[in-house]
């Protein structure tokens, strides 16, 4: 098949383009505004809050790490609420609170109002992102899954491109104004962007993947749950080891992405006492690779066993994680970008996709929401371990190194959960 053919064939199947890639650039979207303005900048903030009110590391981190929790709790309702009444007004929900938690935190003068501000931003983040428009893939999506979560957090990536476009606007017009107009940018970027967003194909006379469909078919459900023959409800999923396995390496691969995030821009301007513009170039050049991971992971998860993947990408995370506990030379700092950003890249993807592949599609939401419990240990736990023992030893040395070994942890595992076969209800 020649490459005409083949771009057709997954974006073009019934000759025009299909509406689930409107969906992916929808997602994207709005993963580009959660990574440039907050998740991938965070470590800016937390340069300047330290400077200008003298909180430790362990503070602000913990305020990142608080609304992790607030996020892994609010998880499974989120979850019930997008199966039951669609993404799209929940994303519309969550954009709009989102914006407002960041004009509100352009305001803040105490430690209290700084956690209270970043409540309301985790909530609006978690509502108006990715755990939302993810299950909207889910349900467009089968065969090129993979390919479509991967293209629609590639607006992660870009996110962190833009990173030291945000630094820029740190320096020369301070954080409160960058944030303030940060809100703004969230409300009259996001609302259109999240408009596009729709639940299932079958509610728009579509189907799955775009396919043509078949005059004996009942609706894409139907046809989902005939290509992959599993189709669990929340309770079925949580009752096999395969979803607490996922959700245990899914916690301990973000174990590293969330410290990472928080404390590489600390470590690189006091640690290795780069500044502040030129670390922010190496979370450039850190999402670039996570970006590269993205494509790759995309296409190898379509076409490979992802568990084996995700396995692989682990170890890439540990290894990255000891270049930068260990590193004294710009060499090794470099390489913990690329491990570390491949390793991110392409198992992100995975995550969703392999648990879609191993449950179906009808109550996905509800599944990714209770794991959500488990997976935000690691997202909330990261920031707040490697911010103390910074404080206790006065460097990263031994939270990063630890940290590795958590990742491999991770690796195992993915190692064993295996896919869970459907209980018989007879």
């Amino acid at each position: 098949m020649n490459i005409a053919n083949r771009f057709n064939q997954v974006f073009r199947p019934q000759g025009k383009l299909f509406y689930g890639w409107y969906i992916v650039g929808a997602a994207g979207g709005v993963q580009f505004l959660s990574a440039f303005l907050w998740m991938q900048s965070y470590g800016a903030y937390v340069v300047l809050l330290q400077q200008e009110f003298g909180w430790s590391k362990t503070l602000v981190a913990g305020a990142f790490a608080f609304t992790r929790i607030e996020s892994g709790i609010l998880g499974p309702i989120q979850g019930w609420l997008v199966d039951r009444y669609g993404p799209r007004s929940v994303l519309t929900v969550g954009t709009v609170l989102f914006g407002i938690g960041f004009m509100m935190f352009s305001q803040v003068d105490t430690l209290l109002e700084f956690y209270l501000v970043f409540a309301l931003i985790a909530l609006g983040s978690s509502l108006g992102g990715f755990a939302t428009v993810i299950v909207a893939l889910v349900n467009w999506f089968n065969r090129h899954r993979a390919k479509a979560v991967a293209i629609s957090q590639m607006g992660y990536s870009f996110g962190g491109f833009c990173v030291p476009l945000l630094i820029l606007c740190l320096e020369a017009f301070g954080w409160r104004t960058t944030a303030f107009y940060s809100g703004i940018l969230v409300i009259i970027l996001g609302i259109p962007m999240v408009q596009l967003v729709r639940h299932r194909p079958r509610d728009y006379g579509d189907r799955v993947d775009g396919d043509v469909a078949d005059e004996d078919a009942a609706g894409d459900g139907q046809t989902l749950l005939s290509r992959t023959g599993v189709d669990f409800t929340a309770g079925q999923a949580m009752r096999t080891a395969s979803f607490w396995l996922i959700s245990g390496g899914h916690a301990c691969a973000l174990l590293s992405v969330s410290a990472v995030l928080v404390h590489l821009v600390p470590q690189l301007t006091g640690g290795l006492g780069f500044s502040l513009t030129t670390a922010g170039l190496f979370v450039a050049v850190l999402t670039g690779f996570q970006l590269t991971g993205q494509l790759l992971g995309g296409v190898l998860g379509d076409r490979f066993n992802k568990r084996l993947i995700c396995v692989l990408c682990m170890f890439g995370h540990a290894a990255g994680l000891v270049l930068l506990a260990y590193a004294t030379d710009l060499w090794m700092v470099l390489g913990c970008t690329v491990l570390h950003g491949l390793a991110w890249g392409i198992r992100g993807p995975l995550m969703v996709a392999l648990r879609a592949d191993y449950f179906g599609p009808s109550s996905f939401g509800t599944i990714m929401g209770f794991s959500s419990l488990i997976v935000m240990l690691g997202m909330s736990g990261g920031p707040v371990y490697a911010g103390y023992l910074a404080d206790l030893y006065g460097d990263y040395q031994l939270a990063f190194a630890t940290l590795a070994l958590s990742a491999l942890a991770g690796a195992c595992c993915f190692a064993l959960a295996r896919p869970p076969e459907l209980p018989d209800e007879s």
